[in-house]
Order: C-alpha cells, then structure tokens, then sequence
C-alpha cells in the first residue's frame, strides 16, 4: 500500500487507541519498572500492608507514626510497580492483504495494537511472519511505516502456509497478540498452546471479509490463491458453495472451542465499515479489550 494509506490507517488506529485499549490491567505483572500493579512490593503509593522490620530495609518506607504508638519497628509495603510485556506477531501472508477492505483493516489492526501497547507503557516486542518464515521488527518500524518493505520481504521468502511460531522468542508471562485471518489448516490447539507457553496471555484478532465469509457465488470463476497467485477455475453449483460455507463455519467454530479450552481471547473483526465499529462489535465483547473509563 502507498504511504498516505498507510498514514490514514494509523490516524485510524490512534482514534481508537484515546478510547480502547489491550487488557493489561487486568493481569498481574511481574518485571521491569513501569505504572502497572506487579505481583510483588515495590515503591509505588499505592499501599499494600505492614511487616516487621528487617535490617537492610529502606528506612524510609519506616511507620513512624505506630512506631510513636508501640515503640515497635514496622513497614509499610506498597505495591511493587511493573511494565507489562507485550509480543505482536503479526501473519503477513498473501491473504491477509489479497482483497482491498480486508488489507486497509488488517493495517488498521497492526496499527492498533502497536499504538495500544506503547501507549501503556508496555516492553513491546514486534514479530512478522508468513509461513515458516519470522522476522523481528523494531517497533519504530510501525512509527515510520517502514514496516511494508519487511512484510514484504518475509512473504516473499515463506514457504508453507501455515504460520510458525516455534522459533519465536516469546517472553516468559507476556501479553500475547496473534493478528491473522486464520485461514491455514493447523490444528488451533496446537498453536493456542504455543501462544500461551510460559505463563503467556493469548490474543487472537482475526480479520475478516464477508467476501470470504459470506460469498454469493453462481456460475463460472476464477480463482486466485491468494499465497501463490495461481488460477483455478471452478463452477460454482449452489451445493458447492453450501458445502463451502459450512466448511467456514466449521473453521472458526473449531477455532472458538480451542480458545475457550485453552483460555485464550479470539476476536474476529469485520472488514467492513470503521475501525471503531468493528472493534466495538466483536473485541469489547470477547475481552480482548477494553474501554477507557
């Protein structure tokens, strides 16, 4: 995509993200120093409880006040303060990009989530890939629109359809964020499990078009599979594509079930209309984010 699409999608993505954000707030955080509740005490004003105190303890955070009272040495413990850890991976295959509205959505949510997770605060680790093929990705990439040529260059080199996710580095008790349109063959479980090794949080958001989902094909087509561009020409009988349908339906429906077994957040957001919307309609709803009061 040209670069003043690419700036309207992320204009797009900020809107959302003054209004919507990744639930973070809602796990228990352990790491480095930031403005979310940790799991452990810290320094923050938000108080916790009191101990006994120990030698080697900070004699500032000292209760002088029930000193004056008992004469005994107490602490006070405040909440520890950490940031919260964040992995995109970000599925570049052809399909994700194959028909126009899906593309501009696709970006959008790219966008979003970038924009989510920085304005959080959040250790944002960014990852592209298409078929077996990975690349990591600075996140002044998204910033700067940089991030189109790697895209390009990692679909470009995949081999395979289905995303591999074995060999990325996902960071122990992390915030994990899986943009795809999910249509590959893999079993779902497989691969929700991968996204929730190490403690992590799996997010999935799947964009979709209601071309793919809700054809009206009749007749004679040509076909173009979105990963190789090849052509193959079908006639399309009215039992074919009920069989189709029910074949899609049967996808996310098995991908679904893998996400509630799994603990796992799926959204699947349409392509048509604003970002907003779409996020309104399907992410609030499922968890997958959250409004800003």
């Amino acid at each position: 995509m040209d670069l003043e699409t690419l700036r309207t999608a992320s204009a797009a993505a900020a809107v959302c993200a003054e209004k919507l954000r990744l639930p973070l707030r809602s796990r228990v955080w352990r790491g480095q120093a930031g403005e979310f509740q940790g799991a452990g005490v810290g320094s923050s004003l938000d108080f916790q409880d009191h101990r006994n105190y120990a030698p080697g303890d900070d004699p500032r955070h000292i209760n002088w006040q029930a000193f004056a009272r008992t004469g005994n040495y107490t602490m006070k413990l405040y909440r520890e303060e950490v940031r919260p850890v964040v992995d995109l991976v970000f599925d570049v295959s052809g399909s994700m990009f194959f028909e126009s509205r899906k593309a501009r959505r696709s970006i959008e949510l790219f966008y979003f989530m970038a924009e989510s997770a920085i304005r959080s605060g959040a250790s944002l680790q960014i990852h592209l890939v298409s078929g077996n093929n990975t690349r990591a990705l600075p996140p002044d990439a998204v910033c700067n629109h940089h991030w189109q040529d790697e895209a390009e260059a990692v679909r470009e080199a995949q081999s395979g359809l289905t995303p591999d996710l074995a060999g990325i580095p996902f960071r122990s008790n992390a915030f994990r964020v899986f943009l795809s349109d999910l249509l590959f063959s893999a079993d779902p479980s497989q691969l929700i499990r991968l996204l929730g090794q190490r403690q992590g949080s799996p997010v999935i958001f799947a964009p979709y078009s209601r071309s793919e989902s809700d054809p009206d094909w009749e007749g004679n087509y040509e076909f173009i599979d979105a990963e190789h561009e090849t052509r193959h020409p079908h006639r399309i009988e009215p039992a074919v594509l009920a069989r189709y349908k029910k074949a899609y339906t049967n996808h996310f429906a098995a991908w679904k079930t893998s996400a509630r077994r799994y603990h796992a957040t799926l959204a699947r957001v349409d392509a048509e209309g604003p970002l907003e919307a779409g996020l309104y309609s399907e992410a609030i709803p499922t968890g997958a984010l959250e409004a800003l009061h």
